[in-house]
């Protein structure tokens, strides 16, 4: 990356009129930018000098280095020179390039997303896998008010426009309903009588992502280019494609999760840049940071936004809580690291308490917040499930359960505890589970439709072969996941040698969406939940396109194999996209071109 992109300052201006080029003016922090060597702990480093080696210390007194805060001089300079001295320390940058690009390239990516989510969106036009529950809950939803229980096998009913088999009585539904009062506005707005009306918010919900992911990763490697490159690998993703055109759950988990990691690195860049100012001004009058835990830089309200898009992320499923507490410790962790920047003496203190507790009140309650409020449309309805049972059921018992709650909050949260045990205990076998330590090499995907046509029932009329298949398999881009699987190597080597804040940024959503089914691994799951981190893992990809690139300091010369390397990448995925495009969308194909996808035994 460029030292730009990287925030490094430019040291001939911060110097000022008398360069100081010692460890206390221009330390390692500095000196360093360049590699993005940062983590979510610590902004900077001492380097010994080049020409001397480092003299021998104990770890208690390594310890101590590592709690004193950097002193900085910053005499003869002005307010200005101060402050952008600051910004690099705290690798805060400017994003280079025309603002009409910063804007159209993302655009054009996602029309581009947009025509793989919406071409054929109707195929098939029935349920697929779980769009039986969710997409009939949805209508439900719609229709009583809460989620009604349905005859059985009503599928073939429901897409025929036969409604009559949703019954008056509820059913017992294991997730929240923000995923589905989603699905239910495509419906309120385009009809239930139409595969198009089932599908459509899970389609625009993918597009936008798209959008996002390309604004978020314009800003995590201040490039446009490089932001506009993950989202192209998104949008050719077989597994973000899938999950665009079946509407179930996960897409809207992801996409509430994404949209809080964009305002969690918003709030990053807008804190540090008030931080900057502030002690700019105060080291500028008086020559140093008068209070010893710093300066205050208000409100952050990047923060709630994160808080609130958290809180619809647990309403959609409740893994969303894992990124509630992954992210809340990335936003105290940077918050600390950013006071120890700027010279704070008493950083950690001033980080954890002065920053980190309004962090944590700003974003954990209010996720709490609004995932309570999405119960609201279960409280205001009489008939939703178990919303009776404080008085019908637990009144009545020998030893009734929690008695000092009120009978409203006691029949919730027995509800909460029965989904619990669901989410705990669901062991039932399935032809598609999977394993966590498959996910990343996607090796056991996840069949969403399957059908074959034989000759004599009109295969040649459909496909020009004496056999068709029609498939939806949902399944990544070999070359965005199995390079990404090279490149978390990278990641994980980057964020703990060199501590690059954007390699510690990307794992965040490893940490979140991704490690924690470790510990469910004996439950039935399937890949498809990897929807959930696919934009971390296409920024994972995009890290090592970086890298490949170069800084654009170097001479072209030196840089170009490394270009032409991430080119070939790019162009290599978009090939096999369209290679896969067929079996993700449901097209029919011969059945001997279906088999030619099928890339490992476990994919069948």
């Amino acid at each position: 990356m460029s030292r730009s992109a990287e925030g490094a300052p430019d040291v001939e201006e911060d110097a000022g009129a008398t360069r100081h080029t010692d460890a206390t003016d221009l330390d390692a922090s500095e000196r360093t930018a360049a590699t993005g060597a940062t983590g979510p702990g610590h902004e900077d480093r001492t380097e010994t000098h080049p020409h001397h080696a480092a003299p021998a210390v104990g770890w208690s007194t390594r310890v101590r280095q590592a709690l004193r805060a950097p002193k900085l001089q910053y005499a003869g300079r002005t307010q200005e020179q101060i402050e952008r001295s600051l910004l690099g320390r705290l690798q805060v940058t400017s994003i280079p390039g025309s603002r009409l690009w910063a804007w159209l390239g993302p655009a054009l990516v996602t029309a581009f997303a947009a025509v793989l989510r919406l071409a054929y969106l109707d195929r098939p036009a029935r349920l697929v896998f779980d769009e039986t529950y969710y997409v009939k809950q949805a209508y439900s939803l719609l229709a009583l008010g809460y989620e009604g229980d349905w005859n059985e096998e009503p599928d073939e009913n429901f897409a025929a426009g036969d409604y009559s088999d949703l019954q008056t009585t509820a059913d017992y539904v294991v997730h929240p309903s923000v995923g589905k009062w989603m699905i239910a506005a495509g419906i309120r707005l385009l009809g239930v009588d139409s595969p198009w009306g089932w599908r459509i918010s899970a389609a625009v919900i993918g597009i936008i992502s798209v959008f996002m992911l390309a604004r978020i990763g314009r800003r995590l490697f201040s490039s446009t280019l490089l932001g506009c490159t993950a989202a192209l690998f998104l949008a050719i993703d077989g597994i973000h494609i899938v999950m665009s055109r079946i509407s179930i759950l996960d897409i809207f988990l992801s996409f509430w999760v994404l949209a809080a990691f964009g305002a969690l690195l918003l709030d990053r860049e807008r804190h540090r840049r008030r931080l900057a100012r502030a002690a700019s001004v105060e080291i500028a009058q008086h020559g140093s940071l008068r209070d010893p835990w710093g300066p205050k830089v208000g409100v952050r309200w990047w923060l709630l936004v994160a808080g609130v898009c958290l809180g619809l992320a647990c309403g959609v499923k409740w893994s969303g809580i894992y990124a509630v507490a992954v992210f809340g410790l990335f936003a105290v962790a940077w918050t600390i690291s950013a006071r120890r920047a700027v010279g704070v003496r008493l950083w950690v203190g001033a980080g954890a308490l002065r920053d980190g507790v309004p962090a944590f009140l700003a974003m954990v309650p209010t996720a709490a917040l609004t995932y309570v409020l999405t119960w609201l449309p279960w409280w205001l309805n009489p008939n939703s499930y178990n919303r009776q049972w404080a008085t019908e059921v637990n009144a009545l018992a020998d030893v009734p359960e929690r008695p000092w709650l009120p009978d409203w909050l006691n029949s919730w949260w027995e509800y909460h505890l029965k989904m619990w045990d669901f989410h705990n205990n669901l062991t039932s076998e399935h032809t598609y589970m999977s394993q966590p330590w498959g996910w990343l090499i996607q090796w056991r995907p996840t069949s969403f439709a399957w059908r074959s046509v034989e000759s004599d029932a009109g295969a040649m009329d459909l496909c020009g072969a004496e056999r068709c298949a029609g498939a939806i398999l949902a399944v990544g881009n070999p070359i965005i996941w199995w390079g990404a699987a090279l490149a978390l190597v990278l990641g994980v080597w980057a964020a703990l040698r060199r501590r690059d804040w954007r390699a510690w940024a990307i794992l965040a959503g490893y940490l979140a969406m991704y490690v924690p089914w470790f510990a469910y691994s004996e439950r039935t799951i399937f890949t498809f939940y990897t929807v959930a981190f696919v934009p971390f893992v296409v920024l994972a990809l995009t890290y090592v396109i970086a890298e490949l690139i170069g800084p654009a300091d170097v001479p072209l010369r030196e840089r170009r194999p490394g270009i032409w390397t991430a080119a070939v990448i790019v162009v290599l995925a978009l090939v096999v996209s369209a290679f896969y495009w067929p079996i993700w969308s449901n097209q029919w194909v011969p059945y001997t071109f279906w088999r030619l996808h099928m890339l490992l035994p476990t994919w069948v």
